[in-house]
């Protein structure tokens, strides 16, 4: 063999060689400890309410987190927050009350929460919008995936507790669902944006931080957002504050993760996450394969998939191991785990 291909070859064994090795070399774990979001082996995924389940009741209302724990009382709550102008978390999917009230031109972080109760605003309203959310015609009322109008008194409430409101679909602080559901698991994700977006953040964790040595909310909530600026303040609350927070990477953090599993090096990711947060695929890519799933297990991740109201990829992703579904119907998703046990 010539001197110049011995060496190449020499080379092309030495990086083969490294790379065996980055292969086997033990994960990092993103998770000291038990992660309380991955599931045992075998173990059904656990069904995640997505804003409560918002095509059976009004999302990110009590309601509709009551009808989800009457479904499943091991249901994990999803929900969406902002904070009022008088420095209140609520339980909002818009940063806007224009598209789920009776309200309109209404910016949450300009709209004090104490005026939201004592004015009895509704929450159960499905307005059509157009561009920036801006309402188009009269309000629309609310209703089902059967397409049935619902008022809280349609809700199967634990015995004891009582509707709120007979007709309205009051406004919902997170505190109101850390107190109400002291047991289950919580994902909440930050809206807002900017100096706004981490203003709320801040004041989800100075709740947590209240209630935590009675309801255990460090050990139970995830904090998820899209926002980059408030993704990086979660990394910095872990580093110095709170070292067990439990949070979800933005978009570019799946995203890493997912190139370093197809070139399998994921050896080097080191991110502090807990939870990947995804849809099945993205941009044509599949990220609901069982090696893509335990891969995060490796690194002591857990996997959970929005929004699936189908029954077929539910049946699929239980198949694959995912850690938790999401979605809006979860007395469907309560029907097709127990079928498949």
């Amino acid at each position: 063999m010539k001197p110049k291909r011995k060496k190449l070859l020499i080379i092309i064994l030495s990086i083969l060689t490294i790379y065996l090795v980055i292969i086997i070399f033990p994960k990092p774990q993103s998770v000291d400890g038990v992660n309380p979001l991955v599931i045992k082996d075998g173990a059904m995924p656990v069904l995640i309410a997505h804003g409560g389940g918002n095509r059976e009741f009004p999302d990110n209302t009590l309601e509709a987190f009551y009808n989800a724990y009457s479904v499943d009382q091991n249901v994990m709550m999803e929900t969406d927050v902002s904070v009022t102008k008088d420095g209140v978390v609520i339980l909002s999917h818009d940063t806007t009350l224009d598209r789920k009230t009776n309200l309109t031109n209404s910016n949450i972080i300009d709209i004090n929460y104490s005026d939201l109760i004592s004015n009895e605003v509704n929450f159960g309203f499905a307005n059509r919008v157009t561009n920036g959310y801006n309402i188009t015609g009269d309000f629309i009322e609310y209703t089902n995936y059967l397409g049935d109008t619902v008022t809280p008194l349609d809700v199967t409430y634990p015995e004891g507790i009582l509707p709120r409101n007979d007709t309205v679909f009051l406004a919902t602080t997170l505190e109101e669902l850390i107190t109400s559901f002291p047991n289950n698991l919580i994902n909440v994700e930050i809206k807002q944006s900017g100096e706004t977006g981490l203003l709320a953040l801040s004041k989800v964790m100075e709740l947590m931080t209240s209630l935590d040595d009675e309801y255990h909310t460090f050990s139970r909530t995830v904090i998820a957002s899209f926002h980059k600026e408030i993704y990086q303040e979660m990394i910095r609350i872990q580093k110095e504050d709170h070292p067990n927070l439990l949070y979800s990477p933005e978009a570019k953090g799946v995203t890493k993760f997912f190139i370093l599993h197809t070139l399998m090096l994921d050896t080097f990711y080191f991110d502090k996450v807990s939870v990947l947060q995804v849809p099945t695929d993205e941009y044509g890519l599949n990220l609901s394969t069982k090696a893509f799933i335990q891969t995060a297990h490796d690194h002591n991740i857990a996997v959970h998939y929005w929004t699936i109201d189908d029954p077929i990829i539910m049946r699929m992703l239980i198949e694959n191991g995912a850690d938790g579904i999401m979605t809006n119907i979860p007395s469907l998703l309560k029907t097709v785990i127990d079928d498949y046990n």
